[in-house]
């Protein structure tokens, strides 16, 4: 089992910066890629960002230039650094965890957190 806990998430203006963190315990030779995702007030999750353990990564169109993904292995902790925030960017946060053998914009991991809310004013 792996266990995935996000912090810093909240309240922010627009064009504001928050960086939300996702720790990552158990099992963790079982994943080998982490993502953020986020859903919004009636709308699909979506993903926003992923890494592997290869440091590839990949993005929604949306946050390209905007967010950036990273990790620190020593801490086994994957960050999202989000810039130039949007009202459009609020949503609940997720991080989730898998074994991927390339990264697409899907959500099929394995792990899920339980969210850190982030709400974007105008």
């Amino acid at each position: 089992q792996v266990q995935l806990v996000e912090s810093g998430g909240g309240l922010v203006q627009a064009g504001g910066s928050l960086r939300l963190s996702c720790a990552v315990s158990g099992s963790t030779s079982s994943i080998n890629a982490i993502a953020w995702s986020r859903q919004a007030p009636g709308k699909q999750r979506e993903l926003v960002a992923a890494v592997r353990s290869d440091s590839t990564t990949i993005y929604a169109d949306s946050v390209k230039g905007r967010f950036t993904i990273s990790r620190d292995n020593a801490k086994n902790t994957v960050y999202l650094q989000m810039n130039s925030l949007k009202p459009e960017d609020t949503a609940v946060y997720y991080c989730a965890a898998g074994d991927r053998s390339n990264l697409v914009r899907d959500l099929r991991y394995d792990y899920w957190g339980q969210g850190t809310q982030v709400t974007v004013s105008s």
